[in-house]
């Protein structure tokens, strides 16, 4: 990426004199009236030999990379990073014209929450064999568990279970003696417990995983993990016992300072943060399971955690994967923001503008504080989520809008133009709107969102932003440039947005995108695929079946107008080197996110 102006190098202004010469000069003198043998034709000889060689590299460069590429050093820099190459210096500054049209950088990026399941996706581990050997064999004992497929009372003991039913009854909780002893500890481990879909559909296993996997305290950045293989636990669950002991004491003994929807701190008790399951909710739940579904969902919670650990310490010894599962945490959960820092800073900290989503607070204050606060205003959403913490940030260049801190915020705006009666699937934090003027006081309406999982809300989105600039005084003539995670898909469908729907729909408002007018439906920007170590296996991918089944969509984009603005190169990509391996499952413990970043250089054309 690189700086709004560049200064180009023109070519000595008696270049011209050469179509002169070719022409004739004046009269007398003209070399093409020479012989064969003179002086003036082996001057011409060397000026067509000249002209000859230059045609043909010039042709070369525009098949590397376009017109592009030739008449920019800067956009040959970016194409050649596209491609996987380092542009050449020598060519960078041999081949620069005269150039007075400006341009503009931008990047956008969806760097997705912190994930809490080190294992939910599948990861491209590089030199690592030990990772997917892992995952293939759980992959292999929960499809083809044979007799692994034994029952729950021989992983989860007779002896647990009456230690939980003992903590149950304690707490004020009815017993569950009976389910235990008629239902599930007679169950397969896999086929009838964590293939179960009725066990899915009643939210029993799910639900307290939701709520107690990772518990965030007042007074700490480090949350509390219960002890189990899908979060960040960093104890030993080498054999059950010990994962046992462990996960009682969690859910029954330690208390937690947690801090309340009005900002007081209140002690509790994992067990006390559990919900109810409602049968209005959750229709397949009897009424009977419902009235019992706090020490029910306890006891299923239980015997899933329990299961994974056993499997786990079955397909893999405990110094093998700990280790590898610790490693994993460290990269993408505990680094994740100090990685997502440091490929904004090496590799886009020359761009223009830069629209980041699924922020969190944390990064935006490590960003403020950090080289790339020196160089950017870094603004977020009056209605920034601290609770979700999902936000979209837009963060400036003050070289290019010294003055980006006097914006001025329009989402509220934005949002009050959603269609009336209709619910668009937005939340606090999703969109960022703001208007602001650069160095040479151009003015501009910029816009950061995230959409919604299925993409519903981005067509009502930009509709809203453009119903906006249209109906507020001074907005018009602004030039509009939005970077989004699209959240749209290659085959869309009534409930998912397809993305070729999209291109149609800001093409009717006469804008482009970074990749043109129309959007290639197989230009992914993501490829992600859920493993089986996550409670949702319904949503579980093989894996030999990662990109069919798992999320490969062309999701992010870069938007403006075309009477504004022509594209001179785009870059996508997912290595953090501004390089993209297609074909390539992300993240990576490399490169933190399940989004690739996108990032364009554009012209302005008046």
């Amino acid at each position: 990426m690189q700086g709004a102006r560049r200064n180009f190098t023109a070519y000595p202004p008696h270049s011209s004199s050469l179509f002169s010469t070719l022409a004739g000069g004046t009269a007398g003198s003209s070399p093409l009236s020479a012989g064969p043998s003179t002086p003036a034709c082996t001057n011409r000889s060397k000026v067509l030999s000249f002209l000859f060689v230059t045609i043909c590299y010039t042709a070369y460069l525009y098949s590397r990379g376009g017109a592009g590429s030739y008449l920019d050093s800067d956009v040959s820099q970016a194409n050649a990073a596209a491609k996987g190459n380092k542009a050449s210096a020598a060519q960078g500054t041999a081949n620069t014209v005269t150039s007075t049209a400006r341009t503009l950088s931008i990047a956008t990026w969806n760097i997705a929450a912190i994930n809490n399941n080190p294992f939910e996706y599948w990861l491209t581990v590089h030199d690592n064999p030990e990772y997917e050997e892992l995952m293939n064999n759980v992959e292999k004992f929960i499809e083809y568990p044979g007799n692994n497929d034994i029952a729950v009372d021989q992983v989860f003991t007779e002896e647990m279970f009456n230690k939980l039913d003992a903590q149950l009854t304690k707490v004020g909780w009815e017993s569950v003696q009976s389910y235990w002893n008629d239902d599930f500890k007679k169950r397969k481990i896999v086929s009838e417990f964590l293939k179960d879909p009725l066990l899915g559909s009643k939210r029993l296993a799910s639900m307290p995983d939701r709520v107690t996997n990772t518990i965030n305290v007042a007074g700490s950045n480090i949350p509390v993990c219960r002890p189990t293989v899908i979060n960040m636990y960093e104890g030993d669950l080498g054999t059950m016992d010990k994962w046992y002991t462990a996960w009682e004491s969690f859910m029954f003994v330690n208390k937690l300072s947690i801090t309340q929807t009005d900002g007081s701190n209140k002690e509790q008790i994992p067990y006390e943060m559990l919900q109810p399951i409602k049968k209005a909710k959750y229709p397949d739940i009897t009424e009977k399971e419902e009235k019992a579904s706090l020490p029910l969902q306890t006891l299923c919670g239980a015997i899933f955690d329990g299961i994974l650990v056993h499997m786990m310490n079955t397909v893999s010894k405990p110094d093998v994967w700990q280790p590898l599962k610790k490693r994993i945490v460290e990269s993408l959960n505990k680094q994740k923001v100090p990685k997502t820092l440091e490929i904004l800073e090496k590799e886009y900290a020359q761009a223009d503008i830069v629209n980041l989503q699924e922020v969190s607070t944390a990064l935006i204050n490590l960003a403020k504080a950090s080289g790339l606060g020196k160089r950017y205003h870094i603004i977020a959403p009056a209605d920034a989520d601290a609770t979700r913490d999902q936000n979209s940030i837009i963060m400036l260049k003050k070289d290019t809008f010294p003055n980006g801190a006097s914006y001025t915020e329009i989402t509220s705006d934005v949002v009050s133009n959603f269609p009336e009666g209709v619910k668009v699937p937005v939340a606090n934090g999703d969109i960022l709107a703001i208007t602001t003027e650069d160095k040479d006081q151009i003015g501009y309406v910029l816009a950061s969102f995230h959409g919604d999982t299925n993409g519903l809300a981005t067509i009502p989105v930009l509709d809203a932003i453009k119903k906006t600039m249209r109906s507020t005084k001074g907005l018009g003539e602004k030039k509009l440039i939005f970077g989004l995670d699209a959240n749209t898909y290659e085959k869309g469908s009534a409930k998912k947005q397809d993305v070729t729907q999209f291109g149609e729909a800001y093409r009717q408002y006469h804008l482009t995108s970074a990749w043109g007018d129309i959007p290639n439906p197989s230009n992914y920007t993501t490829y992600n695929a859920r493993t089986y170590l996550q409670p949702q296996l319904n949503k579980a991918c093989k894996s030999s079946e990662k990109r069919a089944c798992g999320d490969v969509n062309p999701k992010d984009f870069i938007l403006f107008s075309k009477d504004d603005f022509t594209v001179l190169s785009t870059v996508k990509d997912n290595t953090g080197k501004m390089k993209y391996i297609e074909d390539m499952a992300f993240p990576t413990l490399d490169f933190p996110s399940d989004h690739g970043i996108l990032s364009t250089t554009i012209r302005y054309n008046k």
